[in-house]
C-alpha cells in the first residue's frame, strides 16, 4: 500500500466505525472457536497493529508485516513478536505452529493468493483454525481498491476454492458488512460512473461515526445465527484437518 494509507490506518484503526465494529465482529467469531487457553495466534499482514490487542484476548500473538514503519508501530502498540515477511515467498519461521491464523483484509493484496493461503495453512497445528476476511464483488472495484493496492475483489465461491485447494476444511463462508451494503455500493458505483477519485476512509463526524459503528456492529449478533447472503466483505473460517486423509 501507499505510505499515506499506512499512516492513515494508524490514525483511524482504533475509533473509525469500520475498524472498530469489524474488530468486535471478528472477536465474536473467534470466541466461538474451541481454542485452547493461551492459544498460539498469528496475524498475517497486521499493518499498524490495530487487531493485535483484540487477538491477545485469546492467547499469545505473533504477527507478520512487510512495512517497516507499521511493523515497528504494531510491536510497540502490542508488545507482540512482529516479523518481516511477504507471502508466500518470504514468510518467516517462528519455530512453532499456531492454533489460530488470522488474515484480515490481507489476501487481496497478494499476487499469488493461492500460494499465500497454502503457506498460511502450513503455519497451523493439526486441528488449528484460520479466520480471514476479504472484499467482495469485482463489480464494486473502486479507487479505494486501487489506492490500497488490491489485486482483486472476490466472489464467495472462488474465495472458498482457495481453501479447498489448500486442503483446509471450510467451516464458514459468509458475506458481512451487509447492513450498510446498499449505501456503500450506491456510493461506490456513483463515484465510478462520475469518474471521481479519492478513497472513502476519512473519519466521519463523531455522531455519524457512532451510528455507523452501531449499525455495522449489529452483524455480530446476526452472524451468530446465520450466514449473510450479501455484503461488502467476505468472512471465511477454515480448519486444518487433525490428520492427513488416508
Amino acid at each position: 500500500m501507499e505510505r499515506a494509507i499506512y499512516d492513515q490506518m494508524r490514525v483511524l484503526q482504533q475509533d473509525h466505525w469500520w475498524f472498530a465494529a469489524r474488530r468486535e465482529i471478528l472477536a465474536g467469531e473467534i470466541a466461538r472457536l474451541p481454542l485452547p487457553k493461551s492459544a498460539q495466534i498469528l496475524e498475517a499482514g497486521c499493518g499498524p497493529g490495530g487487531n493485535l490487542p483484540m487477538l491477545q484476548r485469546f492467547g499469545q500473538v505473533a504477527a507478520i508485516e512487510p512495512d517497516d514503519n507499521s511493523r515497528a508501530y504494531a510491536a510497540e502498540l502490542s508488545g507482540a513478536d512482529v516479523r518481516f515477511g511477504l507471502l508466500p515467498q518470504s514468510a518467516p519461521d517462528f519455530g512453532k505452529a499456531f492454533d489460530l491464523v488470522a488474515a484480515f483484509d490481507m489476501i487481496e493484496h497478494v499476487p499469488d493468493d493461492a500460494g499465500a493461503v497454502a503457506r498460511l495453512a502450513d503455519y497451523l497445528k493439526p486441528g488449528g483454525f484460520m479466520v480471514t476476511t476479504v472484499p467482495a464483488y469485482a463489480w464494486m472495484w473502486s479507487d479505494h481498491d486501487a489506492a490500497h493496492h488490491h489485486k482483486r475483489r472476490y466472489a464467495l465461491a472462488a474465495y472458498r476454492r482457495l481453501f479447498d485447494n489448500a486442503g483446509l476444511k471450510v467451516l464458514r463462508a459468509s458475506h458481512f458488512n451487509s447492513v450498510l451494503f446498499p449505501p456503500i455500493a450506491a456510493i461506490r458505483l456513483a463515484k465510478n460512473a462520475a469518474g471521481l477519485t479519492g478513497g472513502d476512509e476519512a473519519m466521519p463526524p463523531k455522531a455519524l461515526n457512532g451510528v455507523l459503528k452501531a449499525l455495522f456492529g449489529l452483524e455480530r449478533g446476526l452472524l451468530r445465527v446465520a450466514d449473510l447472503p450479501f455484503g461488502v466483505s467476505i468472512l471465511l473460517i477454515a480448519q486444518r484437518p487433525a490428520q492427513a486423509p488416508a
